[in-house]
C-alpha cells in the first residue's frame, strides 16, 4: 500500500525526538519551576490538548499540585480559571483563533505568569502575545507543517515538557537519546504494533471503541480520542478502569457486536485489568498497551505507540488521516470570530471593588449585597480627581517597566509620560528596591535635563538623588543585614528556591526567586527563618520575584518624604502608585500615602491605595491608563481626570 501524508509524518518521527532532545530547555525549565508552588492550567486544542494533559499530569506527580488541562473555550467563557494558577497556553502553528482569543482573556484576568509553547515565531498568536506584557513565550521552531493530525507538533512539545520535568528532578537520563529505544513493558513499539493485527482488524470492521486508561495515563488516551474523531475513524469513548465499571460496560452487553475494547495499563492497574478482562463477554475484542511505569519516558513512549495504531487503523480504513477532506462548513466553523458571538462575562462587581475584595479576602456574602465599599470608592475618587497635585512618585518593576522583563527600560509610551511631567515642572520620584541598573537604564532612554530633574530612590530609597548622580553606596556594615545574610545563604543550602542572594550594606538584603514562584509562601519560609534566630520580620517585604530585607529606617516612603522637605510641598499634593500595595508587599509604604493608587494589588485600606484602572489592565499597562489621565492645568501642577 502506498505512503500517505500521515504515515509519512509518522517516518520522521524519530528525526523530530533526536531534535527534541537536542533543544535547549533552560527557559521552559524555569517556567515550570517558577510555578511549583502552584497549580496550573494547560489550554490547547487537538494535539495540543494532548501536551496540555501531558503538562498538566507531570506537574501534578511532581509538584502534588493539582492542574487542570482545558480547552481554549473553556478559559474563554470563564476566563477567572486563569485567575490564580500560571497560564500554559500551547499552540504549534499559532494560527488557530480561538487560541489567541483565550490568551486575550486570561491576560486580562490572571495575576500570575502567562505562558505560551508554539512551535511558529511567526503567527497570530506571537503577534498577539509580543502586544501583551507578562506574557513568556516558548519557541520551538518546526521545520515542516503538520497535516491535519497532530504528528510531529506534538511530540516535540511532548518531549520538551516532559524533559524539562525530568531534568528538574535531577533525572537528565530520563529519556532515551533515539526513539527506537523507547519500549512498552515487554516489546518494543513495533512488536506491539505486530501483535494488534487482529484488533485493528476488528476496530476497523465494528467502527466504536472503548478506551478504558490508568488515570496515569490520561494523555494518552486524550490523544487517542481526539484523533481517532477528528480523523472520523472510530466513534471512541473514554472511561478511567473505575468508571468504566459504574454503568459503561452496559454498552457491551448491548452492542458486544459493534464495540472493542483499548486498555491503557500500567503496573498499579495490571491486576485490576487482568480481572476485568476476564470478566467481559468473550465475543468482544480486546488489546492492551501494556507501559511499565506513567514516567515521562512512558507517556512518550504510549503517545508514539497509539500515533502508529491510529495509523494502523486508518490503513486497515482506506484513510488517510493527515489529508482528509475538509468540508466547507468545518473551515467555517474553524474560523467563526469569537468575540463577535462570544462576550466577556460581565463581572459581578466594578473591577476596583473587586481589587480590594480580593486583597481582604472577603468573598462571602456576596460583594453585590454590599454598599460600604461602594461608599469608600466613590468617595476617594471625589477626593482624589479635585486634588492638584506638584508631584509624583513610582515604583520601577511592575509599575514603570514590566516585572517579567527586568532588563529593558521602560516603553517608550512611558518614557514620554515621565518627560512630559518633568518638563511641565512636576516633579517625579521612583522609588525601587534595585540600584545602579535603573539609572542606567533611564540614562539609554532619557535625555540628560531631564534625568537633571527626576529623582531616584534607590535600595528602597536608602540612596536618594538626581538620576544624573551615579550612587555612592557607604562602606558601612549593618549588623542585621550580615545575620540575615547567613541565615538566607543557609536556606538556599537546603534546597530553598533562592536564585540570587544580593546584600548592598547599609541598605538591604535583596533575596531573588525563580521567574514565575509566586513569593507569598517564599515570604513564610524566610520569615520564619529570621523569627527562630530571633530578629525581626517588620522590615521585610516582597515583590512578585524577590523579597528585600531593609535595613532601619529603610524604605521607599523615604522618598516621599525627601520630597516633601526638599521642596515644600503639602503631603496631599503627591501622589505615588505601585504594584504590591499591600502588606507584605514591598509598595505597601508608597501605597499608605494618602493619594495612592494601585496597578495590581491595592492597599488594604479603604481610603487609599485603590486600583482604579480597568480589571484587564495590570502593571505597566495600568500605570499608562493613569498617565494618560494625568492633565497639566498649570506649570508644575496637575490633576487626574477620571
Amino acid at each position: 500500500m502506498a505512503t500517505n501524508r500521515y504515515q509519512s509524518e509518522l517516518e520522521q518521527l524519530p528525526e523530530t525526538y533526536a531534535g527534541a532532545m537536542r533543544e535547549d530547555v533552560a527557559q521552559l525549565k524555569g517556567a515550570i519551576a517558577g510555578a511549583s508552588e502552584s497549580s496550573v492550567i494547560g489550554v490547547g486544542s487537538g494535539g495540543s490538548f494532548t501536551v496540555a494533559s501531558l503538562l498538566c499530569n507531570l506537574h501534578e506527580a511532581y509538584t502534588g499540585r493539582v492542574s487542570r488541562p482545558s480547552t481554549p473555550l473553556e478559559i474563554i467563557c470563564n476566563p477567572t480559571l486563569a485567575s490564580s494558577s500560571p497560564v500554559f497556553l500551547i499552540s504549534a502553528e499559532g494560527k488557530n483563533p480561538d487560541i489567541t482569543e483565550a490568551l486575550d482573556r486570561a491576560r486580562h484576568h490572571s495575576a500570575r505568569p502567562i505562558h505560551v509553547l508554539t512551535n511558529r515565531n511567526d503567527s497570530p498568536l506571537m503577534v498577539r502575545s509580543s502586544s501583551l506584557s507578562d506574557v513568556n513565550t516558548h519557541v520551538f521552531e518546526l521545520r515542516e507543517k503538520d497535516g491535519y493530525l497532530a504528528t510531529n507538533s506534538l511530540l516535540l512539545d511532548a518531549v520538551l515538557v516532559a524533559r524539562a520535568y525530568s531534568e528538574l528532578d535531577g533525572a537528565d537520563d530520563a529519556l532515551p537519546s533515539t526513539m527506537r529505544d523507547l519500549r512498552l513493558s515487554s516489546a518494543s513499539i513495533t512488536e506491539w504494533l505486530a501483535s494488534a493485527e487482529e484488533f485493528v482488524q476488528a476496530a476497523a470492521h465494528r467502527g466504536a471503541v472503548i478506551v478504558t486508561y490508568s488515570p496515569l495515563l490520561r494523555p494518552i488516551a486524550a490523544d487517542l480520542e481526539s484523533k481517532l474523531a477528528e480523523g472520523a475513524l472510530l466513534h471512541c469513548q473514554l472511561a478511567d478502569l473505575r468508571s468504566f465499571a459504574h454503568g459503561r460496560h452496559l454498552w457491551l452487553a448491548e452492542r458486544p457486536h459493534d464495540t472493542v475494547v483499548l486498555a491503557l495499563i500500567e503496573p498499579s492497574l495490571a491486576a485490576l485489568w487482568e480481572k476485568m478482562q476476564d470478566l467481559l463477554p468473550s465475543n468482544v475484542p480486546t488489546f492492551t498497551m501494556p507501559l511499565p511505569g506513567a514516567l515521562p519516558r512512558d507517556l512518550i513512549t504510549g503517545l508514539v505507540s497509539q500515533m502508529h495504531l491510529i495509523n494502523a487503523i486508518a490503513r486497515r480504513m482506506d484513510k488517510d488521516p493527515g489529508q482528509p477532506s475538509v468540508p466547507k462548513f468545518g473551515r467555517e466553523i474553524y474560523y467563526l470570530d469569537l468575540p463577535e458571538f462570544i462576550p466577556v462575562p460581565a463581572a459581578r462587581v466594578p473591577a476596583d471593588e473587586q481589587s480590594k475584595y480580593d486583597v481582604l479576602g472577603a468573598r462571602w456574602p456576596s460583594p453585590t449585597k454590599r454598599s460600604d465599599m461602594s461608599r469608600a470608592r466613590n468617595a476617594f475618587v471625589n477626593d482624589i480627581v479635585n486634588q492638584p497635585f506638584r508631584a509624583v512618585v513610582f515604583d520601577y518593576d511592575g509599575t514603570l517597566t514590566t516585572s517579567q522583563r527586568r532588563t529593558e527600560p521602560p516603553a517608550a509610551p512611558v518614557i514620554g509620560h515621565l518627560q512630559r511631567l518633568v518638563e511641565a515642572g512636576v516633579i517625579v520620584g521612583i522609588a525601587s528596591g534595585r540600584g545602579r541598573s535603573i539609572q542606567k537604564e533611564l540614562n539609554n532612554v532619557l535625555p540628560q535635563d531631564v534625568l537633571s530633574r527626576l529623582f531616584l530612590g534607590l535600595y528602597n530609597a536608602g540612596w536618594i538623588g538626581p538620576a544624573v548622580i551615579s550612587p555612592e553606596v557607604p562602606s558601612t556594615t549593618v549588623e542585621f543585614l550580615s545575620h540575615v545574610t547567613r541565615i538566607v545563604r543557609r536556606l538556599k543550602s537546603l534546597g530553598v528556591p533562592i536564585e540570587r542572594i544580593k546584600t548592598t550594606h547599609p541598605y538591604q538584603v535583596s533575596i531573588r526567586f525563580r521567574d514565575g514562584l509566586p513569593t507569598d509562601q517564599m515570604w513564610f519560609v524566610v520569615a520564619d527563618a529570621l523569627r527562630q534566630a530571633g530578629l525581626t520580620t517588620n522590615s521585610m517585604f516582597r515583590s512578585k520575584h524577590s523579597i528585600d530585607v531593609l535595613a532601619p529606617r529603610v524604605g521607599k516612603s523615604g522618598l516621599v518624604a525627601h520630597i516633601i522637605q526638599k521642596f515644600k510641598v503639602d503631603p496631599h499634593q503627591i501622589v505615588t502608585i505601585g504594584d504590591q500595595g499591600a502588606w507584605p508587599g514591598n509598595d505597601v509604604s508608597l501605597l499608605e500615602h494618602r493619594f495612592s493608587l494601585s496597578v495590581d494589588m491595592p492597599s488594604r485600606r479603604l481610603d487609599r491605595g485603590w486600583k482604579l484602572a480597568p480589571g484587564h489592565k495590570r502593571d505597566v499597562d495600568a500605570t499608562l491608563w493613569y498617565m494618560d489621565r494625568f492633565q497639566i492645568i498649570k506649570p508644575g501642577v496637575f490633576s487626574i481626570t477620571l
